[in-house]
């Protein structure tokens, strides 16, 4: 995990790229009816505006956020270590996906009167995506390079 801010900033990009991306592709999928080579570079017109998006949600107010109530859930003392990264990420997925699917509907979604309900069509079919993709694929990528690249020396 982050030890500074400097590599909070590298984590926090690291893991905007690969949740954004992901998602990209995973909506686009749906939009046009299926997964298509093609959705890979479609994918990357939209990372462009939205990356910015996650990154200034995320790294402003939504990971402050979710450290703040994950250090109410877990108990230290009593839990393992883990159980924090757990909590920081589920509390991350449940502040985040909404508030990038509306990001994405009035962005990309044309919802005109219907905004309210396409925001939150959006975010019952972001949600389990979002949820298996930072526990179980984009979270143990992310800390695996990240505890790489930021290697502790230990004498």
């Amino acid at each position: 995990m982050p030890k500074t801010k400097f590599q909070e900033i590298i984590f926090t990009i690291m893991m905007v790229f690969m949740m954004v991306y992901f998602m990209i592709c995973y909506n686009i999928s749906l939009n046009i009816g299926g997964m298509t080579n093609q959705v890979f570079l479609m994918a990357f017109q939209e990372l462009v505006i939205m990356a910015p998006v996650a990154f200034i949600l995320d790294f402003f107010i939504i990971g402050h956020l979710a450290k703040k109530k994950a250090f109410q859930i877990v108990d230290l003392e009593n839990d393992h270590p883990f159980h924090l990264v757990i909590a920081i990420s589920v509390v991350s997925i449940i502040l985040m996906c909404p508030c990038m699917s509306f990001a994405a509907t009035l962005l990309f979604k044309n919802a005109g009167s219907q905004m309210i309900a396409v925001w939150l069509q959006t975010t019952v079919l972001n949600f389990p995506m979002a949820f298996f993709l930072q526990l179980c694929f984009a979270g143990p990528i992310v800390r695996f390079v990240f505890g790489k690249i930021f290697r502790e020396n230990r004498a």
